[in-house]
């Protein structure tokens, strides 16, 4: 097999024509891509639509109050969907930057200063469509990826790293970034099982018993102190304004200042009881699970309402504040997932394995059956191990679940991009798939007009659905808005050369209007 070119080269000579970059024409895009592009942009809409019909605060928990139909469709979706089609955009991602770094090679053309703008533009528009449209924005953070790994790049051109700029380094890289929460994660766990015997484990399991009828006492006492001062509250705006103040108290609220002294008093005794050993007393322990489902309650609460109830502006100026956390966040995510994502898409072009992936058929059949295999098998236990009563009262079940459903995640992206590609180097499933690759051609286009639709039909300033739609019923909304985005997107490529919106970002990237209606 002839080995595939290195697109990592130094600079052609100086004396080399420049000829002005311009985007990848129809002929020279990947299909593979496009294709790709178009699955991943339905996978994250199935798992996007939930979060615009239930707080965002509650990102990342299953919804427990579902049942019957619904609650079986979003079990599906959190086993086959959840955060496994983001991965697979990511990985896309850096592919196209190697397609573009590339392009630019062939052109003679620099290419760190016209990428920075790329992503300073996608990076306003993730921006924009947070504060203006939809919280869950993740455009400024592929934004923001993007940036670093263009650094990463251009470190492994220096001359002392020269020798390490190659396609397998790339692959290495990319693999160990991301093994190594997993391996810090075994060998935790390794520590944890040696160090802990089964008395050790009993009597963890005892004091989180303990903690939880704490924390229900906690929550009794919280109840009845609310609603003691609501019935204030009603007696008093209620009060004739010639009555004198009444002497006695009524027989139902005696009780409850009675129940709520008996509670209180057995809880501060608790909380009096520190023991110096330890860090936190079990009932130091419950105040702070109180305190942080309190903090919850609110936060829920205010987004809930504020959709729910409150006009444009008052939704865009929650959103803008929202944004402030978000963007705060995203040096996290993108280090510890989306960069190592961004550098394994980055190795499938520069190794060739994306433009002659019908030469790589074993490589693909092997991503397919182990990432599927192992992914499923890690996730269902996860998402079991996490949704069990128990995993609520001791957090080594909910650390294990959620650490086995992460991996799983990984797994199955790597499985499902297997799947796509295998079935893609058969005649047959090439035509029936690249039905989608018009969604994928206009993926910004369609990602954005999602957030549009579904604002519009939830939230209170619109249609006013928020909150009223289960998981099941979602799903045939995500069905209706793909199947008029397909066609759509077909018809419109066939009069221009881009979406509306990824005509824009050329167009501001390059400095100048690109052609947009083909002649």
């Amino acid at each position: 097999m002839t080995p595939a070119p290195e697109i990592i080269a130094q600079p052609h000579a100086t004396d080399t024509p420049i000829i002005e970059l311009e985007p990848i024409s129809a002929v020279k895009r990947i299909d593979a891509m496009d294709i790709l592009r178009g699955f991943a942009l339905i996978g994250i809409l199935m798992m996007n639509i939930e979060w615009f019909n239930r707080p965002i605060s509650e990102l990342g928990s299953f919804n427990s109050a579902l049942s019957g139909i619904d609650h079986a469709v979003g079990w599906l979706i959190r086993c086959f969907v959840e955060g496994k089609f983001y991965k697979l955009f990511a990985l896309l991602f850096g592919m196209g930057f190697a397609v573009m770094l590339n392009n630019a090679i062939e052109k003679s053309r620099p290419f760190g200063a016209w990428f920075v703008r790329r992503m300073i533009v996608l990076f306003i528009i993730g921006l924009l469509h947070l504060v203006f449209l939809w919280e869950g924005d993740i455009l400024h953070d592929y934004a923001f990826a993007g940036l670093m790994l263009l650094l990463l790049v251009y470190l492994f051109r220096a001359k002392r790293l020269q020798k390490y700029n190659h396609p397998n380094t790339f692959l290495k890289l990319g693999l160990w970034w991301l093994l190594a929460p997993m391996l810090i994660g075994m060998f935790v766990g390794i520590g944890f099982s040696v160090s802990h015997d089964k008395e050790s484990l009993r009597s963890q399991w005892q004091e989180s018993q303990h903690v939880k009828t704490l924390v229900e006492q906690l929550e009794e006492q919280t109840l009845l102190a609310n609603a003691v001062e609501q019935t204030e509250h009603f007696a008093t705006d209620n009060e004739p304004e010639d009555f004198g103040s009444i002497a006695s108290t009524p027989i139902d609220e005696q009780d409850s200042d009675t129940q709520a002294s008996e509670t209180n008093e057995s809880t501060q005794q608790a909380l009096s009881g520190v023991d110096s050993a330890a860090d936190l007393t079990p009932a130091q322990k419950a105040q702070e699970i109180v305190d942080f489902y309190e903090e919850n309650r609110q936060a829920v609460e205010k987004e809930q309402t504020t959709l729910k109830q409150g006009d444009y502006w008052q939704v865009t100026e929650y959103r803008a504040e929202k944004a402030i956390e978000h963007l705060l966040l995203t040096p996290a995510f993108t280090f510890g997932m989306l960069l190592p994502l961004f550098i394994l898409g980055y190795w499938l072009i520069s190794a060739g394995i994306m433009a002659n992936y019908q030469q790589h058929r074993l490589l693909f059949i092997g991503l397919r059956r182990i990432g599927l295999g192992v992914g499923l098998f890690t996730t269902v236990a996860g998402l079991i191990i996490s949704s069990h009563p128990a995993s609520e009262q001791l957090g080594l079940f909910e650390l294990v679940g959620g650490f086995l459903f992460a991996v799983g995640q990984l797994f199955m992206t790597a499985g499902y991009l297997g799947l796509i590609m295998s079935l893609l180097l058969v005649e047959r499933w090439h035509q029936i798939l690249s039905h989608v690759a018009p969604l994928g051609r206009m993926a910004l286009t369609n990602y954005l007009m999602h957030s549009l639709i579904l604002t519009s039909l939830f939230y209170g300033y619109a249609g006013g659905l928020y909150g009223e739609v289960d998981r099941a019923p979602q799903m045939l909304i995500v069905i209706a808005i793909i199947v008029v985005q397909i066609p759509l997107s077909r018809w419109w490529l066939r009069s221009y050369h881009f979406g509306p919106l990824e005509w824009l970002w050329r167009s501001l990237t390059y400095k100048k209007w690109q052609a947009f209606k083909i002649q």
